[in-house]
């Protein structure tokens, strides 16, 4: 039988969070994101995981304090379903995505949602896989697919008016981030330190409050680049990454 553990006040010092597992260059982002997690319990924010060293969890609060730019009444929000490596295909994610229906039923809600892409993304939800387990599609942007599963016949959740501009003003290369994923920080000091030898302008925007996020100018989860003043991808970059995208 899988066991899962919750994180709380007592047990997140202790307990690792799946992602940058003994990567000593992403500690700080690591110590971000569970101080990110700490400050958010009192919204009633999950992070369930298996008793196991590695990604296998889901991540999940109500919608309306969930850092993303979607709105809806009495819905909860999915950040996170991941099962990595060797823990696919043994029951796991549909254990966890469970355990957040039930969880999202006890607490009277009328449905649960999350993103997803019509083309697989990186750091995005699987459709199918939210498909097969009752998932409907109730809003998108471009590629970008909003998705609930609805307990009730009450109003769906959509992506705010904010999100649909998918631009900005400023033409420079400009990342929007938060410490929703501990990767970020990491990318970021080494964005920094590239652009300044390589003489580049380069943005970067912190969201760091809840009122930013709801108001982000495009799709965001944890992660958004513009180039040009348009949203051209979601996708977490270092160095490499940046170079290839722009040319």
């Amino acid at each position: 039988m899988n066991e899962y553990i919750n994180l709380d006040a007592d047990n997140i010092d202790s307990e690792h969070i799946c992602c940058a597992i003994g990567d000593p260059k992403h500690q700080y982002g690591v110590d971000r994101k569970k101080e990110w997690i700490r400050n958010k319990f009192r919204d009633g924010h999950v992070f369930r995981k298996l008793t196991a060293r590695g990604k296998i969890f889901i991540e999940y609060e109500p919608l309306d304090t969930a850092w993303v730019p979607v709105k809806g009444n009495n819905y909860m929000y999915i950040y996170c379903l991941w099962v990595a490596g060797s823990f696919k295909g043994k029951g796991i994610g549909r254990e966890l995505l469970e355990y957040a229906v039930n969880d999202a039923r006890e607490r009277k809600m009328s449905g649960i949602c999350t993103l997803v892409s019509r083309k697989k993304k990186p750091f995005i939800g699987d459709r199918k896989f939210f498909e097969y387990f009752g998932f409907k599609e109730v809003d998108s942007i471009d590629d970008y697919q909003l998705m609930a599963l609805s307990f009730d016949d009450g109003e769906t959740p959509v992506f705010s008016e904010s999100a649909r501009k998918m631009e900005i003003d400023s033409q420079d290369f400009t990342i929007f981030y938060s410490n929703e994923c501990p990767y970020v920080e990491y990318e970021v000091k080494e964005l920094s330190e590239y652009a300044q030898v390589k003489d580049i302008k380069l943005n970067f925007v912190k969201v760091d409050s809840l009122e930013k996020a709801k108001n982000a100018p495009c799709v965001f989860n944890n992660w958004a680049n513009f180039y040009k003043g348009r949203f051209v991808s979601n996708t977490i970059l270092n160095a490499n990454a940046f170079e290839k995208l722009i040319k």
